[in-house]
């Protein structure tokens, strides 16, 4: 059933929630809640967090309930929706130059084609906005609502050189929005994809320093090299920048840091973690990171992944030394081969953290494979945009030159779908199983859960559906 108007059908009732208790179920209609029409999820996360409501619902026979319900501040109700946003999403007006869903190849599912930028896909899961498909309505609920942190591509904050980015004759005039955003006091992250030759250079020194008058209610900006795959055909030319060129990134960033940080108590500008690889330099110390306010945006991402690392095998090195003492010694474990599967750009780490497991477990030997992505091409280099296709025919490759790859492969959780076991390329974990003969593992994006993985073999066993042979899985259980 589709919602009239701004009525929404419910699609799912929270087991043991207030709205079972009210004997609300799936196919009833949310009418309006305090006698106000929901337009969508913004107006529902805000009506629904008072105490007390009045909550109108239509049964499928027609019959109107009204609800009387008393609550804890901010208890959700239990609903869910056929639609996350109980609204059609915004897609992208924008050809950014940028853009990487335009250099995906042809033939791959259609979902991964369509280009969000909407406001509450910010709010609800971080996701970036460049603000441009926004009135001023919608600028007012958000500032009304208090919906925060909204997250903003800026990239640049000339306009002119803005609208030629986003090839958006509209995208310079919207940056207007982040001043009223800031005069309602809304909290905000920013984002600049840095191109070489466009909004780099002075240009970077200008947005720099014209987005630092929006602390402290601007809290970070990350600045993240544009992605360019080999599918970029008839788009308009982009260049990689060499090590020298992200060096010089990573200087005039952190130039900024120390004085924003007295001021302000914030470092503010972030350069994320793939210009400290490129340039071959050590990740920043975890303080500068204020908190890690931009790690879904590849800033602080390698710094914390090795924090934990170093904190989990610390523990375990002291319980290992208390378990040999009062048992036998490290050489009664049986000898095992682990492999694992990364991306270039965080190789170097991974490898070094294997290094370091060998040396302090000596019955492991721990297989660290950089697998080269040719689907997107050579430059795409972090682990996430690795599809099993590439990882299956370059194992498959290694085994048949005689290399032992052991029992387990670990394989990150970021390569695959989020809550699903299939690859960007429709690839299947059972696919993987058959084809290298090999039980897998996913991991968590944890350094623990890195290390328990390898050296516990923390998972459990389950039937793979019509597989024949066994896949492991995350054992996410209490106390694990």
């Amino acid at each position: 059933m589709k919602n009239r108007g701004f009525e929404h059908c419910i699609k799912t009732v929270v087991p043991g929630s207030i709205a079972e208790e009210m004997e609300i179920e799936p196919g009833d209609i949310l009418v309006s809640i305090g006698g106000q029409k929901i337009r969508d999820v913004f107006d529902y996360r805000f009506y629904v967090k008072d105490e007390y409501l009045e909550v109108l619902i239509r049964k499928p026979n027609g019959e109107e309930w009204e609800l009387e319900i008393e609550k804890d501040e901010d208890e959700d109700l239990g609903l869910e929706f056929e639609n996350d946003l109980m609204s059609e999403y915004k897609s992208c007006s924008n050809k950014c130059i940028f853009c990487f869903i335009d250099q995906m190849p042809p033939g791959m599912r259609e979902t991964l084609y369509f280009k969000d930028d909407d406001s509450r896909l910010s709010f609800l899961q971080g996701n970036y906005i460049t603000l441009t498909n926004m009135t001023d309505e919608d600028v007012d609920r958000i500032i009304y609502m208090q919906l925060a942190p909204i997250n903003i591509s800026v990239h640049t904050t000339d306009p002119e050189l803005r609208c030629k980015m986003l090839h958006n004759r509209f995208a310079g005039e919207k940056l207007r929005f982040i001043d009223r955003l800031y005069e309602g006091h809304v909290e905000m992250n920013g984002q600049v994809v840095l191109c070489k030759g466009y909004n780099d250079g002075e240009n970077l020194d200008r947005t720099i320093r014209d987005l630092t008058k929006y602390l402290p209610f601007m809290r970070s900006v990350s600045v993240v090299p544009a992605g360019i795959t080999k599918y970029r055909e008839g788009l308009c030319p982009l260049e990689m920048f060499t090590k020298e060129e992200a060096g010089r990134v990573i200087d005039q960033i952190e130039g900024y840091q120390q004085a924003l940080f007295e001021k302000w108590g914030l470092h503010f500008i972030h350069a994320s973690d793939e210009w400290y690889i490129l340039a071959e330099r050590d990740f920043p110390e975890e303080d500068r990171y204020d908190g890690y306010l931009q790690l879904e945006n590849g800033v602080g991402m390698m710094r914390l992944l090795i924090t934990e690392f170093e904190e989990e095998l610390a523990r375990r090195i002291d319980a290992e030394k208390s378990a040999v003492a009062d048992t036998v010694s490290r050489d009664a474990h049986k000898q095992k081969i682990v492999s694992l599967v990364t991306g270039k750009l965080p190789y170097p780490t991974i490898r070094g953290f294997a290094e370091k497991i060998e040396k302090s477990f000596p019955w492991l030997t721990v297989k660290v494979h950089c697998i080269r992505n040719d689907f997107f091409g050579e430059t795409i280099t972090v682990t996430g945009l690795i599809t099993g296709g590439d990882l299956i025919s370059q194992l498959l490759e290694k085994k048949e030159a005689g290399e032992d790859l052991g029992e387990v492969l670990l394989i990150p959780s970021n390569m695959l779908r989020s809550g699903e076991e299939v690859f960007l390329d429709d690839v299947t974990i059972s696919d993987v199983v058959t084809r290298l003969g090999m039980q897998v593992g996913v991991i968590g994006s944890e350094g623990t859960d890195l290390l328990r993985s390898i050296v516990d073999g923390d998972y459990e066993l389950r039937r793979h559906n019509d597989a024949d042979s066994f896949v492991y899985t995350k054992n996410y259980a209490e106390g694990k």
